[in-house]
C-alpha cells in the first residue's frame, strides 16, 4: 500500500537533544470529534501533539517531522528512560475511546481503512528507525494508571502478524485460584514487580502490590491480555507476561 500522508502542521514540539528514536507510541484521541482533536493537537494553547494523526476514513495528517520532539506522551517512563517524548515517534488514532463510555455508549472500535493505513504508517516508520519489536507501546504501558489508550478493543496481534510490535497469544482465562491483588505482599509480588520491570515497565520492586503495581497490571491486560481488564495478576497473566519475556523480538 502506498500511504498519502498530508501535511497539518502543529506547533507544538521543540528538539530532541539528540536523543535516540527507539519507540513507537500509539495513543487514541480520547474525543468524540476527530475534527476538534486534531484541531487541539495543532493548537498552541494545548501544549499537545503527536508526529501523525490518522483519521476513522484512514486518511493520515502529518503534524510534527519525526526529526522533533513531538508532545504526545506526558510524564512517564519505560526501561529507565522518562522522557518518552524525546525517544518516541507518537501516532494518534481517532477514536472517543473509554470517554465513550464515561458517556454511556460502547467502547469503539477502530475501522477497518484506519487499521490498514495504520499498519502501512508503522512498516514506513519501522524502516527509517532502529525501533526493536518490544518498544512498539501503548500511551498506557508508558503511563500505567493515568492512561488507557488505545484501549483493549485495539488489535495489537494484528499489527505483529504485520510485522509491528511484540505480541503472543494471551494464555486463556482459567482459574484466580492463586492470583495476586491489591494487598498482597511477599515474594511472589517481587518476583512480579520483577518480570514487569524486565519487561520495560515503570515499577518498583517493593513486595508489596498497591495501586501503582495494580495499575502496571492494568496496563499490561490491556495491551497483552485484554480479555479480562482488572488489575488482578492471575495465572493468565502472569503467564502471558512469562511467554513475552521468553520470546525473542
Amino acid at each position: 500500500m502506498t500511504l498519502a500522508v498530508h501535511p497539518h502542521p502543529s506547533p507544538n514540539f521543540n528538539d530532541r537533544g539528540g536523543a535516540p528514536v527507539d519507540i513507537l507510541l500509539l495513543h487514541y484521541t480520547g474525543m468524540e470529534s476527530e475534527e476538534a482533536a486534531l484541531a487541539w493537537l495543532c493548537d498552541p494553547r494545548s501544549e499537545v501533539s503527536s508526529h501523525y494523526f490518522v483519521h476513522a476514513d484512514g486518511r493520515v495528517a502529518a503534524l510534527v517531522g519525526e526529526e522533533c520532539r513531538a508532545w504526545h506522551a506526558g510524564k512517564g517512563s519505560w526501561a529507565g528512560d522518562s522522557d518518552v517524548n524525546a525517544r518516541s515517534i507518537g501516532i494518534e488514532i481517532a477514536n472517543w475511546g473509554h470517554a465513550a463510555e464515561e458517556a454511556g455508549q460502547p467502547l469503539p472500535a477502530f475501522p477497518e481503512a484506519q487499521m490498514v493505513s495504520l499498519e502501512a504508517l508503522c512498516r514506513d516508520i519501522l524502516a527509517r528507525h532502529d525501533i526493536a519489536p518490544r518498544r512498539v507501546l501503548a500511551h498506557s504501558d508508558v503511563a500505567p494508571g493515568r492512561k488507557r489508550d488505545p484501549g483493549e478493543l485495539f488489535d495489537w496481534a494484528r499489527l505483529a502478524k504485520a510485522g509491528i510490535g511484540h505480541f503472543v497469544a494471551p494464555e486463556p482465562l482459567a482459574s484466580d485460584e492463586g492470583a495476586l491483588c491489591r494487598g498482597c505482599e511477599g515474594a511472589a509480588v517481587e518476583r512480579l514487580q520483577s518480570l514487569f520491570s524486565l519487561y520495560g515497565y515503570g515499577i518498583a520492586v517493593t513486595g508489596i502490590l498497591d495501586a501503582k503495581t495494580e495499575a502496571v497490571i492494568a496496563a499490561f491486560q490491556r495491551h497483552f491480555r485484554p480479555a479480562r481488564v482488572d488489575g488482578v495478576a492471575d495465572r493468565s497473566t502472569l503467564q502471558t507476561l512469562q511467554k513475552l519475556l521468553w520470546a525473542v523480538p
